[in-house]
């Protein structure tokens, strides 16, 4: 194995492996044989590679990971949310999903964060019971172990509980998010007990246990997903949702979940979308993530320049623009399939996508957002019943950037793209009292103005823009990446790509470089020190304009399968801290 810093650490689960971890200068990245994996937390990529080396598959190691970040990342993920899973199953040859969004519960309707006629105020609907959809993150683990895994909850949920149990260090990330929530968290007695001391965020270096998640965890282990359904549980999470456990002088907005809404929850095992870009044949979530048909959209139009023997900021200007134009179009039309009739064949047809390259000029940027194309008159069947006209340009609601995203391989050659989030960071701001974690704020991904094939409606989820990606090349695994950040996954998996494939960077570069978002607005989002820069300045002459305010975007996480049979793990050297990028060694 080659490596940057080897070092071995003795987990809480008995085990002991070497592991590789980069200096903070530069990105985490390790190379080998067998398994890998690459998170945002070390305990999470420490978790993940401790069940690999006790014989779990990746699907195994993927949510002993994701347990882990739910104590160490608890303000982007855990059991009180939902994701989507992208699995390639090494012994078939195929790739599948397993959708556990957040549903909507059964008295929702379009008025949900209506007030007199008019939207709540954003803020106000978020932290908020009626903000919460019914967690589907449990029932997609028990899905994924029960089909595709070698182990069960009690062997993958070890080591998460025992970093709930005996804590963990407060890192100057984790402390300046409690920072950024301290208005939310002071509005519920129990997520003020867990991450407030004296009304003020926990110090960076506090030792943090939650006793309450390792109970949570506990029980599952024992129980099984009924556990987190229908047990005590379960009558905890309807009593916060309808009753949220406000300090003294605060009040929020009542949710109105039941039993059986938690009860009949169902996860959704679905064919991955599949789209081809430059001899690679990509897999990632169909609707109702809009992640993975947005990447393909925006691939197809890009497909048809050649962009490697472009100057660079001419290739970057059609990365924008074609950004642009599949954002108009994935604003307009696409929500969860139960619901409605997605014209998904039509938005992926490489000739619709020939139809919006040809909207794109050269050497001028757009002069703000643009309308959305007509897809259907390239669906399979012209007679499509319901044919809307073509839409304006819609305004995206607001959808927060705050998930996280894990990547995992074994020995055997099973590939897991993973997201999963409670949406803002702190979800709904609401701890499940006695069992720690966080609910999640998922309804407010639904557009709140009718009508809108987003709104919310009972059962359904709403639509997301998570793209954990798996790509393949002559049928093998090639690279997997994904990324958090709201609407502003698809433009990070987007460009990561394109960095990759067409400007010929090795993935940890492809990761690092700067972002650079377009999601149908007049300005482009961007990261702190990106203006002014040489590359910014050539973008101007485009016509590029910038948003004044600049923020990180993602916080990504791959894995390259090399021609020599090694494997590459890479994560972030910068964002949200620094990521973790570990594999195994020979023998395991």
């Amino acid at each position: 194995m080659r490596s940057r810093s080897p070092a071995t650490v003795a987990l809480a689960c008995g085990l002991v492996l070497s592991i590789v971890v980069a200096p903070v200068a530069a990105a985490p990245v390790a190379t080998g044989h067998g398994g890998a994996v690459a998170t945002i937390s070390e305990q999470a990529s420490q978790s993940a590679l401790a069940i690999l080396n006790g014989g779990g598959n990746a699907i195994d190691a993927a949510v002993a990971a994701a347990a882990t970040l739910g104590v160490t990342d608890p303000f982007s993920c855990g059991i009180g949310g939902g994701g989507f899973m992208v699995i390639y199953l090494a012994r078939d040859g195929r790739v599948i999903t397993i959708d556990h969004r957040e549903t909507a519960p059964g008295k929702a309707g379009p008025t949900l964060f209506q007030q007199a006629g008019k939207p709540l105020d954003f803020e106000t609907a978020v932290a908020s019971g009626a903000a919460v959809g019914v967690p589907g993150t449990v029932r997609g683990w028990h899905e994924a172990l029960e089909r595709y895994g070698s182990m069960r909850f009690a062997q993958v949920l070890a080591p998460a509980i025992a970093v709930a149990d005996k804590g963990f260090k407060v890192n100057a990330t984790f402390n300046g998010l409690i920072e950024q929530n301290v208005a939310k968290f002071r509005q519920f007695t129990p997520t003020s007990e867990l991450y407030l001391h004296d009304g003020k965020a926990i110090p960076t270096g506090t030792l943090l246990r939650n006793p309450g998640m390792a109970r949570a965890y506990r029980e599952i282990a024992s129980g099984g997903v009924k556990a987190f359904y229908e047990g005590p549980m379960a009558r905890a999470i309807v009593d916060a949702v309808n009753r949220p456990p406000v300090a003294k002088g605060f009040n929020v907005r009542a949710g109105a979940m039941t039993s059986a809404d938690l009860a009949n929850y169902e996860a959704r095992i679905r064919p991955a979308l599949r789209s081809t870009y430059r001899g690679y044949e990509l897999y990632g979530m169909p609707l109702p993530s809009s992640g993975g048909a947005t990447v393909a959209h925006a691939l197809n139009i890009l497909e048809g320049y050649d962009l490697k023997s472009m100057p660079r900021a001419r290739a970057e200007h059609l990365y924008i623009e074609a950004s642009r134009l599949a954002f108009a179009d994935r604003n307009a039309y696409l929500a969860d399939p139960e619901y409605i009739d997605a014209p998904l064949a039509g938005l992926l047809s490489k000739d619709f996508a020939a139809t919006r390259r040809a909207l794109i000029p050269m050497k001028t940027a757009a002069p703000g957002a643009v309308a959305a194309g007509d897809p259907y008159a390239f669906q399979d069947d012209p007679s499509v019943p319901l044919r809307p006209p073509v839409r304006a340009s819609i305004k995206m609601a607001p959808e927060n950037a705050h998930t996280t995203h894990l990547t995992v391989s074994d020995k055997d050659g099973n590939v897991v793209a993973y997201t999963f989030t409670i949406e803002s960071w702190g979800g709904s701001g609401i701890v499940v009292p006695g069992y720690g974690f966080l609910l999640n704020n998922e309804l407010t991904d639904f557009d709140v103005t009718s009508p809108h094939p987003n709104i919310p409606e009972a059962g359904k989820r709403p639509r997301s823009s998570m793209a954990p990606t798996i790509a393949l090349k002559d049928g093998k695994p090639a690279f997997s990446v994904g990324s958090p950040g709201g609407s502003t996954i698809i433009t990070t998996v987007l460009q990561t790509i394109v960095n990759y494939v067409d400007f010929g960077m090795p993935m940890d570069k492809a990761v690092n470089a700067p972002r650079i978002s377009q999601r149908n607005a007049p300005e482009t989002s961007i990261e702190p020190g990106f203006a002014g820069s040489t590359q910014a300045r050539a973008l101007a002459g485009f016509g590029q304009r910038w948003e004044s305010h600049a923020e990180e975007i993602g916080a990504a996480n791959a894995l390259v399968f090399n021609a020599d049979g090694t494997v590459t793990a890479v994560s972030e050297g910068k964002r949200h801290g620094v990521g973790t990028a570990l594999v195994q060694q020979r023998g395991h």
